[in-house]
């Protein structure tokens, strides 16, 4: 930018500078953009801004005008006069002003807090340093690294786990490891509360100068205990007791540890992104489990002070920590367990199914492509195919796989990902699909009895921070046809045709609805329209237009689609052609029906969704542990 004088072709020395201020200021601006839309945090680029306003006051002193591109007159000739517009314009101003001025407290508050948080944390480090000045090795202190140099006569049995600490144990000398849950000072006292899983328990010191025979608690490793930054590894030993009154919020409350020694094994250095007692708050207000999910919204804290879904997912390591969290995925890996033991008892064989494919698993867009040595190649959306080779064709019989399954759909949804966990079971049948059924009703049914046997402290810990109701479930499983199904839908008022897919917020209804008329949340509804249902789908041989299909649902929510298949080359290629599928890119598959198949059928399980909807979590994402979503594939 150079300003020049009056029809002269140099600038003056006065214009020179006025240029090179002003391409400093534009060079700056331009560099804050960039870190803006880098997302880089304020700290690293309001520098920039402060040398950037103060090149604007000096541009300000030499020109006599604010730095700014010049306002172009025939716009604001157009500009609407008048007392009416005036006023209009001094409200806008006003709100503006408002806004910013609430943007600027809320920002200044946060800085506040991070710095109040940091200043606690060094206070914390410091306190903890000057402590370990002193040679109180063996009592208090940090603990070597442990890089396995050596290892005890009595191994790891020297720990106690803190889940088993009773009353009935009264003065025995424990030592136990854990998570520094929290840590107070009162007097020359200190009282700390250490997490090991769903567990916590008290530990207690006060300063002493100790009795004969006895070390005594120096005022050093007080300070020690009070300093160790939250979340640190520490080991406690001492003797256990009962309390005249029962310890509020610890789990392990008829007990509490007089500590004797307390040793930091691995010190927390970085400063909480969220505090544990915001992690594990319970929730306001039910959310809704249908519907979008909206990232941005989820990324800020939530209201009252709990943590949103998106930062906790940022920093997964430490919100799986909370209680609910450790119960949810207890209740995963149990689910998984049942649906193992339930299958094997019934002869079924556990099989592994390849993962990278040369073509869609189901003949469908929704795929993730790459590059296999030169030849195209999927992930598999499916074990669809290759179960039914090995159930129908290859004489197992009856098999199932516990795995992972790729959608490359852009679904941004509560109840959708990208990689989940699925469920697959694939058996023979003798007359009818129906002994599928029989026993995918069953299964579910030892699964529902399991958790409710085996994960009662678990279920209580979700339902203290995602209140939930008990799933209801009849001995002998609901079946319902979809024209049924469709007819109870039309009689509450909803629009649904016969041969029409349901909708989610049909689904949900229909869940609703018979929940209040059979009294349980899960059932099994076939006969699925042969137009809504995969090319490897047997028709119904009295209907062309339904098909040998069904889905299961929990809480009005599909949990498993399965059907009879189609073990005929001649039908498979026929239907796959209505699909559009080219036959030759399933001609495997086609080719392992030619050599003599079973009739056959099987389904396949969501494991992530069935334990939200047996939760009654809001969103799936709470159900994954390291969740792929369109927008999320770390960590």
């Amino acid at each position: 930018f150079i300003f020049l004088l009056g029809g002269g072709n140099e600038a003056t020395p006065s214009d020179s500078a006025i240029a090179e201020l002003t391409s400093q200021i534009a060079t700056l601006g331009a560099s804050i953009a960039s870190a803006k839309k880098e997302n880089k945090t304020k700290e690293e680029w309001d520098p920039l801004l402060k040398q950037m306003l103060a090149l604007k006051i000096e541009y300000k002193e030499k020109t006599g005008k604010e730095y700014g591109p010049a306002k172009d007159s025939s716009k604001e000739a157009t500009k609407p006069k008048g007392e009416d517009n005036q006023e209009a314009s001094d409200k806008n101003k006003e709100k503006r002003a408002k806004k910013a001025a609430e943007k600027a407290a809320r920002e200044e508050k946060k800085r506040k807090q991070r710095e109040e948080r940091e200043a606690r944390e060094r206070e914390k480090l410091e306190n903890l340093a000057k402590a370990s000045s002193e040679d109180w090795s063996k009592v208090f202190g940090d603990a070597p690294m442990i890089q396995s140099k050596s290892k005890s006569e009595e191994g790891a049995a020297r720990w106690t786990k803190i889940g088993t600490l009773a009353k009935e144990m009264e003065g025995r000398k424990v030592l136990v490891r854990g998570h520094l849950h929290t840590s107070r000072g009162v007097g020359k006292g200190a009282f700390v509360l250490l997490r090991s899983s769903l567990f916590t328990v008290q530990c207690v010191a006060f300063e002493s100068s100790g009795k004969e025979g006895q070390a005594g608690i120096p005022s050093a490793m007080i300070k020690y205990m009070t300093g160790v930054p939250v979340e640190s590894i520490v080991d406690v030993y001492g003797t256990l007791t009962v309390p005249k009154n029962p310890v509020e919020g610890a789990t392990q409350s008829n007990v509490e540890i007089q500590v004797e020694a307390f040793h930091c094994v691995h010190k927390a250095t970085a400063a909480m992104p969220f505090q544990m007692e915001d992690a594990c708050r319970p929730d306001l207000v039910k959310e809704t489990d249908v519907g979008a999910y909206d990232h941005e919204a989820n990324q800020s804290a939530a209201e009252g002070g709990r943590v949103g879904q998106e930062t906790r997912l940022d920093h997964r390591w430490i919100d799986l920590r909370t209680p609910a969290n450790q119960s949810i995925f207890r209740v995963q890996s149990m689910v998984c367990t049942l649906f193992r033991e339930y299958l094997l008892s019934q002869n079924f064989v556990e099989i592994h199914t390849p993962k990278l494919l040369s073509g869609a698993s189901e003949g469908g867009a929704d795929v993730f492509t790459l590059d296999y040595f030169g030849k195209p190649a999927c992930l598999s959306m499916s074990p669809q195919l290759h179960k039914q080779m090995a159930a129908a064709c290859g004489g197992f019989e009856r098999v199932f796989e516990i795995g992972p399954v790729f959608r490359a759909e852009n679904s941004n949804t509560r109840r959708h990902l990208c990689e989940f966990t699925g469920l697959d079971m694939e058996m023979a049948i003798m007359e009818h699909y129906d002994e599928v059924l029989d026993v995918l009703g069953d299964l579910f049914v030892y699964i529902f009895d399991g958790l409710k046997e085996r994960c009662g402290p678990e279920l209580e810990r979700v339902k203290e921070q995602h209140g939930f109701e008990d799933l209801q479930y009849l001995r002998k499983t609901l079946k319902i046809d979809y024209a049924t199904g469709c007819k109870l839908l039309r009689e509450a008022g909803v629009e649904q045709d016969d041969y029409e897919d349901l909708s989610t917020e049909n689904e949900k209804k229909l869940g609703d609805i018979v929940k209040e008329k059979y009294n349980t949340d899960f059932f099994i509804m076939d006969k699925y329209p042969l137009a809504v249902r995969p090319f490897y789908t047997m028709p119904d041989p009295n209907n062309p237009k339904l098909s040998n299909s069904y889905d299961i649902f929990i809480r009005g929510q599909e949990i498993l689609s399965g059907a009879q298949r189609i073990h005929e080359p001649t039908l498979l290629e026929e239907r796959a052609k209505a699909w559009g599928i080219d036959v030759k890119t399933i001609a495997s598959y086609v080719d392992s029906f030619r050599n003599g198949a079973l009739p056959h059928g099987g389904g396949g399980i969501g494991m992530e969704r069935v334990v939200m909807l047996y939760l009654g979590l809001p969103n799936i994402r709470k159900s994954s542990m390291f969740p792929r979503d369109p927008r999320r594939i770390a960590p």
